[in-house]
């Protein structure tokens, strides 16, 4: 996913015309109230008599009519003109050069001090920045932008203060650079995975699965026989006809269907590094579905929200283009997660058997409404569910206890554990399968799973 970069031409628009009108704002510097306080303190010295007042009146008109030849100068300074070069699609986390030209419209060097109108929850270095328009000339600006949130964000105008000649006084303008952003889940080691075999990315994603050549479920071709091969592989017409032991070789199945559901309540907001577990859950769906569809196999998704959305089972690598186009901006909520919802949909949309693999955190208290849901769905589909672990557990129960309130701690966290584990084993004992693991074992368990099953037939 990748798109051109994009510029906000040199031009003024319609709606930009209640900023426009701060362009008309002067402010006064340090300079002109340094001037100001040295007038007052000539002022203190008429009191005395030690400086006549002619003097003062005029140090004041001096500074009266410099001030007005000042604003009058920046008035009347056509504003530059703006372009901003940066693509519609960032995705998240990553670092970005975005870059600023500026066309001067005078006859006279600017000393301009920018500040770009980026979104207010990016991480940004190099601004604001401070440089010198030469006259009739074009300056650009360079500065790096990390998105820090997925989803559709904007630029407002860029922000600029122009001073003048003697610095008394500052002039701030919104020039218009008004620019729409979309910011998708970090699609780059899909990238990575493309460029490598389909073992080797399992393996790079982390996943460990020992392959037999030819033990598959789905017969590809007639072979001569070789060591190692199983009984059940030899075709005894055709080593009768032939004369010599002849083998069947099969391959995994490429019409299975895989189901990714994504859980999008309130527990799926709990942080383990800088994302979130929904951002973490989000990335490893895509690397399971990119491993799925590279296989052969049809992979959907469905989140369930307060807007669910569902992508039917699609072959093809494209089929990645269309998840980040629907999910980009989902975010987990803080509500409660609806299981039975969330599966009757399911079973509703999705029909044909397929493996689902449903991404959440279960606890205790969901365990009634996870296994009536789970009971009506085993009936058509082989069901997985990947229990997020969060990292901080693991951490206190590593820590050495010196305090009353550490221990209190410790036991607290052991009594949840052991409440959650039991929980997974009446998953377990009812047919499900059930991955605990924290997020960053997530993207392997989920590939190592799904290949498990692809290559044991289940489905």
């Amino acid at each position: 996913m990748s798109s051109p970069a994009p510029t906000t031409p040199f031009t003024r628009s319609a709606e930009n015309a209640p900023e426009l009108a701060a362009s008309w704002a002067l402010r006064p510097s340090v300079m002109l109230w340094s001037a100001l306080v040295l007038a007052s303190a000539i002022g203190g010295l008429v009191v005395f008599k030690l400086v006549q007042l002619n003097a003062l009146l005029g140090l004041l008109a001096a500074i009266a009519v410099i001030t007005l030849q000042q604003a009058r100068s920046l008035l009347v300074t056509p504003l530059p003109l703006v372009q901003r070069e940066l693509a519609e699609i960032l995705p998240v986390g990553v670092q970005r050069e975005c870059l600023l030209r500026f066309r001067s419209q005078c006859a006279a060097s600017l000393e301009i001090e920018v500040h770009d109108g980026h979104p207010g929850l990016f991480e940004v270095e190099g601004l604001p920045h401070r440089f010198t328009l030469d006259q009739d000339r074009e300056a650009v600006l360079r500065y790096l932008l990390t998105p820090t949130e997925r989803g559709e964000h904007a630029f407002s105008d860029c922000q600029v203060r122009m001073h003048s000649s003697l610095k008394w006084l500052t002039r701030k303008a919104y020039l218009p650079a008004r620019q729409s952003l979309k910011v998708y889940p970090n699609f780059a080691p899909l990238a990575k995975l493309a460029l490598i075999g389909a073992e080797q990315a399992s393996r790079v994603v982390g996943a460990h699965i020992k392959r037999k050549r030819g033990d598959g479920t789905e017969f590809q071709q007639l072979r001569e026989y070789r060591a190692g091969d199983t009984m059940r592989q030899i075709e005894w017409k055709a080593s009768q006809r032939m004369g010599k032991l002849i083998s069947r070789e099969y391959q995994e199945e490429r019409n299975q269907k895989l189901i990714l559901s994504l859980d999008t309540g309130r527990r799926m907001l709990a942080r383990d590094g800088e994302l979130s577990h929904f951002d973490h859950t989000l990335n490893a769906s895509l690397v399971v579905a990119h491993m799925a569809l590279r296989q052969g196999d049809a992979v959907g998704l469905q989140v369930l929200g307060q807007e669910s959305r569902f992508v039917a089972p699609r072959r093809g690598l494209g089929t990645i283009d269309q998840f980040l186009n629907t999910v980009f901006d989902v975010r987990a909520e803080c509500v409660a997660t609806d299981y039975l919802k969330m599966f009757d949909d399911l079973s509703r949309r999705q029909t044909r058997r397929a493996l689902i693999l449903l991404i959440t955190n279960i606890r205790d208290e969901d365990i009634e409404d996870v296994l009536a849901a789970v009971i009506q769905l085993r009936r058509k589909h082989l069901v997985c569910i990947a229990s997020l672990r969060e990292d901080v557990l693991e951490h206190s129960q590593q820590l050495h206890v010196e305090t009353v309130e550490q221990a209190l701690t410790g036991a607290a966290v052991a009594g949840y554990l052991q409440r959650r584990e039991r929980a997974h084993e009446r998953l377990r004992s009812a047919g499900v399968d059930i991955l605990d693991v924290n997020c960053k074992e997530l993207p392997a368990a989920l590939v190592e799973h799904y290949l498990r099953v692809k290559r044991s037939g289940r489905l």
